[in-house]
């Protein structure tokens, strides 16, 4: 394994991990009503 395939695989594995974590900070059950707020705001009768 030569040093460019070593950077490859290195930045493969850290943008995985930065995915991971924000996918992981998204679904996190504290924001769930931050993220759902949008969403029944508009489903409600402003009349």
């Amino acid at each position: 394994m030569n040093s460019s395939a070593l950077f490859y695989f290195l930045f493969t594995l850290l943008l995985s991990v930065i995915f991971g974590g924000i996918i992981r900070y998204y679904y996190n059950p504290k924001r769930k009503q931050k993220i759902e707020e949008p969403k029944h705001r508009m489903l409600d009768d402003e009349q």
